[in-house]
């Protein structure tokens, strides 16, 4: 990579903040966005200190007027976007779909469908009048398959998945690549407020073949790769690194 600029939202903790330690490693100029002021400013002041040139810009991704601002000051930024992450999600308030009400859906939609749709929108027409790009929405294992008590979760990473294989078909006369990460259980705030209790986390690390969650920095590690050149071939992919729970 030449100093690609790098945009990752969801970026101040877990999976999103190792996506940008990791593209700092690379030496890409990097923009963070999220919502806690605070945080984004700590972490854009750790970034510096690797040497690569950070911003943090606010924005929450469930408002178009905040996405367009998002990229647009990116562009004024840096000139240009090369790799856009997608990592804002949230995984609401699991229960069974009997407890499920119109507010707990829209809960979990707006930030994890419509936050990724309203993102690609903007990220693709910058990416569109510099004719090259690559964006990689963050999916789950739980895009390709059904969990008990997690149904809007499952249903808004079905859509994710969705989304970019559409995204991806209209990319391809630009030079815009789009594809997924799928991270299965990985050690995260996510998912300790997902498994509840240390029983409910023994019990789904049981599930998974490796016998062990995943940590944030292998996942970043595939985002790092899709991100690149090195995957020039790849577009309207999803990538599954779940420690063999597809399997």
């Amino acid at each position: 990579m030449k100093k690609p600029t790098v945009l990752i939202t969801g970026a101040l903790a877990g999976i999103g903040r190792a996506t940008a330690l990791a593209f700092a490693n690379e030496g890409a100029q990097i923009v963070i966005s999220g919502r806690r002021e605070e945080v984004g400013e700590a972490l854009v002041k750790e970034l510096r200190a690797l040497n690569v040139d950070a911003e943090f810009i606010r924005a929450d991704v469930r408002r178009e007027d905040e996405v367009k601002r998002l990229i647009d000051k990116t562009i004024k930024r840096f000139g240009r976007l090369d790799i856009a992450v997608n990592n804002a999600g949230t995984e609401g308030h699991p229960g069974p779909v009997t407890d499920q009400t119109a507010e707990s859906f829209n809960e979990i939609f707006e930030t994890n469908v419509l936050g990724v749709l309203l993102c690609m929108k903007y990220e693709m027409k910058a990416m569109q009048a510099q004719k090259s790009g690559s964006i990689i929405n963050i999916s789950s294992a739980y895009g390709k398959t059904g969990a008990a008590g997690a149904s809007v979760y499952v249903a808004s990473k079905h859509a994710v998945e969705g989304l970019t294989k559409c995204a991806a078909l209209e990319g391809i006369p630009y030079g815009i690549r789009v594809n997924i990460v799928g991270p299965g259980p990985i050690e995260t705030g996510m998912l300790n407020r997902f498994t509840g209790t240390a029983e409910g986390k023994a019990s789904l690390v049981e599930s998974v073949p490796m016998k062990r969650v995943g940590t944030p920095e292998e996942i970043a590690n595939a985002i790092v790769f899709v991100g690149s050149d090195k995957a020039s071939y790849m577009t309207g992919t999803s990538l599954g690194i779940d420690g063999g729970v597809l399997i």
